[in-house]
């Protein structure tokens, strides 16, 4: 109906931190003024980050400092997931070796196993998390733990982390550093698996939640692998161009600019004879190539966001299942000046 917001068909959003609240220690605009907006609508809320720095009464509280809704059960970490993981594969009192946080330490404590503090306490797993703290030498005697034998557990793989001066190594980098180390995978906890949505979906008591994130392989994906609608923010890692060559499984369902789309409505895409409309704007696909038609034109030169979700929507629906991302040939023409070169957003 007219007027409804993007949240009408939600009862609750599952909302990512890094890149969709805040980058590094300060907010992104618009950011707490929607979430402060969701909880007076009474739209149930819960945080689902794949950081494992700090604990979920940490994050809460410096959400809270922000004037973000946080209670401390709000927020569900990496770090619990991997916790969670070591309990179900692993006996009480197992040794483990933590190459992370304080708060992963105190994660792991709290499902009952024995943190040990080297390769040489003959640890029978190694649970590794982000912590800006960490150096070589941490990263060194994972390797060696893992080299003689122990299991190995990541918390996340997010390869990069948003912060306030612009795009930083995630602990995906990290475990990279030490997977050339030890030339195996290790299991991973937190994003893109399902557990954590459903973990979040749970406490809230949601049926149908939306799940809001700036990475189409940890946010966008983990949030489909749960069988939850999704929708990418551009205020962080993924714009509108790598969603439109996303793989099938890493595509969201909406695109909004930024966390205050979810208090608008969401424009309606249509499809006459291979022409999707988006508002005013329009795409077609023919072959490998997909022909926007735009009604307007941003200063810089690059096409607006309608225009982005009409394009997403014509090749997702020409090239609807793949594996790897693709590579479309993109011409944009106005509708009335011609044919222009332009890039998205």
């Amino acid at each position: 109906m007219p007027g409804e917001t993007l949240l009408n068909a939600f009862d609750a959003v599952l909302a990512d931190l890094d890149g969709v609240v805040y980058a590094g220690p300060h907010a992104i605009p618009g950011a707490v003024e929607t979430l402060q907006l969701l909880t007076k609508a009474g739209v149930k809320l819960a945080y689902v980050t794949n950081n494992a720095s700090r604990t979920p009464a940490n994050v809460a509280a410096h959400l809270r400092e922000l004037g973000a809704p946080a209670d401390d059960d709000q927020v569900v970490s990496s770090a619990q997931a991997g916790a969670a993981l070591l309990a179900e594969k692993f006996s009480p009192g197992s040794k483990v070796l933590v190459i992370g946080s304080k708060a992963l330490a105190q994660e792991v404590e709290l499902v009952n196993m024995t943190v040990v503090g080297s390769a040489a306490d003959a640890p029978d797993v190694v649970i590794q998390g982000f912590d800006p703290a960490l150096a070589w030498p941490d990263l060194a005697e994972a390797a060696f733990a893992i080299n003689a034998g122990a299991a190995w557990i990541a918390t996340n793989t997010d390869m990069t982390i948003p912060q306030d001066r612009g795009i930083a190594p995630g602990n995906g980098a990290l475990v990279a550093a030490v997977r050339a180390a030890v030339e195996h995978e290790p299991w991973v906890a937190g994003k893109p698996e399902a557990p954590l949505f459903h973990t979040a979906a749970q406490r809230l008591g949601a049926n149908n939640p939306l799940v809001v994130g700036d990475r189409l392989d940890t946010d966008i994906l983990g949030g489909n692998n749960a069988r939850m609608a999704t929708a990418l923010v551009l205020t962080g890692i993924d714009s509108a161009e790598s969603a439109l060559r996303a793989r099938s499984a890493e595509r969201p369902r909406f695109i909004i600019s930024s966390l205050d789309g979810l208090n608008q409505p969401y424009p309606e895409i249509s499809q006459v004879r291979g022409v999707f409309t988006c508002g005013d704007e329009q795409a077609s696909v023919d072959g490998n190539t997909i022909t926007a038609t735009l009604s307007s034109e941003n200063e810089d030169g690059q096409c607006n966001l309608n225009a982005a979700r009409a394009m997403c929507a014509a090749w997702w629906d020409a090239v609807s299942q793949t594996d790897t991302a693709t590579d479309p040939q993109v011409v944009f023409q106005q509708a009335v000046s011609g044919i222009e070169n332009g890039g998205l957003r």
